[in-house]
């Protein structure tokens, strides 16, 4: 996500790491570089035009403070207005007095409103309330079925309306039978078709009228660029649409479509789709986004992944373990497990900042096969290997390597990789990074694990 932009901007503000002041031609020269990095990303050239007026009048008429650089302080200044292009704070779900709260999805066909319904309806379960879904999709082919199988996956509750083929009756005879059984939101999923038509536009037109929804969520493919900003643009005029959900930004490099959509539209991005599993939608805040394009990392966000997926009566043994020296290879195992609970490995360094002990991590690209291997290496060795690395010598590996299926230098780089997450965790747990960790609930050798 965003992998273009980051690199084109450490690149743009290269020039500046070398002056002591910041200059008209210094400016000028950085947002040159800039400007082309956010138009080969596909941002709309309204909003670079915005956006780069306000950084040069607030970069030529700014002192640099004492504790920055000339890069730095564009880099501050670039960082705040690209927030405040975003939206500046997260936009949060809007509810109503009555149950129950009506959340209306539209949008193109394959934009991913099926599969975002039942992941929005996951994320609300998961804080505490009971939402239904319901497709009134009676046009293509076992849209409905699609819903029903996705809310069985995720336990939730889909209105099956058999024998309604109209959409207002199916959606009208949800939200009573969720009213009766005291579901608190009901999630109406709405066809879509391949392009903005009359008639989509009057059927869900129509469901809102009859609906009066809290949220029309317009769902948006980040991976077609400035298309998804206009499709938003005439979504929002006809119907009136009070947020957006972002599908597929995980494999959107380019990032145009995030970049454009608040300030072309006027709506917040509500959410982002980051991935296939159920779980994987994400409340869209636009300073963890920038931070993570200007190549800052967005800890925050990697923390609340943590605390969301780790145990943490385990997390508080490792880090007693890890104080005591007795972490053991089963725990570096347990580790490796719950690292890869949190999501593509990918995703997860790309949080890291590109600076300090986590610039190197940030950059590596990481084989999940290779975990697979690791763990495989791990489960040929006995409890009490596992427990006692010291016993393990060279009789040992060659059987451990057989067991496994791998090599002793496999073997031995396996055990290479404890030693080194051993130290770093560690070292983790006293540094100032890993108190502000604690603080957080998350013990700071979790923090070094993810």
């Amino acid at each position: 996500m965003f992998d273009a932009l980051q690199d084109k901007f450490q690149q743009a503000f290269k020039s500046l790491r070398i002056q002591g002041s910041l200059t008209p031609e210094g400016v000028d020269e950085a947002l040159r570089e800039v400007r082309l990095a956010l138009l080969e990303a596909d941002v709309n050239l309204n909003v670079v035009k915005a956006l780069l007026e306000r950084v040069r009048v607030k970069a030529l008429g700014a002192e640099v403070r004492d504790t920055l650089t000339p890069a730095q302080e564009v880099v501050r200044i670039v960082r705040d207005e690209m927030i405040a292009i975003l939206g500046g704070d997260a936009s949060w779900l809007t509810y109503s007095k009555e149950y129950p709260s009506v959340f209306l999805i539209v949008g193109l066909q394959g934009s991913g409103k099926t599969t975002t319904s039942a992941k929005l309806a996951r994320w609300l379960a998961n804080r505490k309330k009971r939402p239904m879904l319901v497709s009134t999709d009676v046009y293509r082919p076992a849209a409905r079925e699609q819903l029903a199988i996705l809310a069985k996956d995720a336990d939730l509750r889909c209105f099956p309306g058999e024998g309604m083929d109209s959409p207002v009756e199916l959606a009208e005879a949800a939200r009573r039978d969720a009213a009766d059984r005291g579901y608190d939101v009901l999630i109406v999923d709405t066809a879509g078709r391949l392009h903005i038509d009359e008639a989509m536009m009057n059927e869900v037109s129509e469901l809102r009228t009859r609906l009066r929804p809290s949220e029309v969520l317009l769902v948006a493919d980040a991976m077609i660029g400035q298309d998804a900003v206009k499709s938003a643009l005439e979504f929002h005029e006809r119907l009136g649409t009070t947020g957006v959900i972002l599908t597929k930004l995980d494999g959107d490099a380019r990032g145009g479509a995030a970049l454009s959509i608040h300030h072309v539209t006027g709506q917040p991005i509500k959410f982002i789709g980051v991935g296939e599993k159920s779980d994987a939608l994400e409340v869209f805040y636009p300073d963890r986004i920038v931070s993570r394009i200007l190549g800052m990392g967005d800890l925050l966000s990697l923390i609340e992944k943590a605390e969301e997926k780790i145990d943490q009566k385990k997390a508080l043994e490792v880090h007693r373990k890890l104080q005591t020296d007795t972490f053991s290879l089963q725990d570096f195992r347990d580790q490796l497990r719950q690292m890869r609970s949190l999501g593509p490995l990918d995703q997860m360094m790309g949080m890291l900042p590109k600076v300090g002990m986590f610039k190197d991590a940030a950059k590596a690209h990481v084989d999940e096969k290779e975990l697979i291997h690791i763990e495989a290496i791990i489960n040929s060795m006995t409890a009490h290997e596992r427990a006692n690395h010291e016993i393990i010598n060279g009789r040992r590996r060659k059987r451990i390597a057989r067991g496994s299926g791998t090599t002793v230098q496999n073997v031995n780089q396996v055990l290479k990789q404890y030693f080194q997450m051993r130290k770093m965790m560690k070292t983790m747990s006293t540094s100032l990074l890993g108190k502000q960790l604690s603080r957080l609930k998350l013990p700071a050798g979790m923090g070094g694990a993810a």
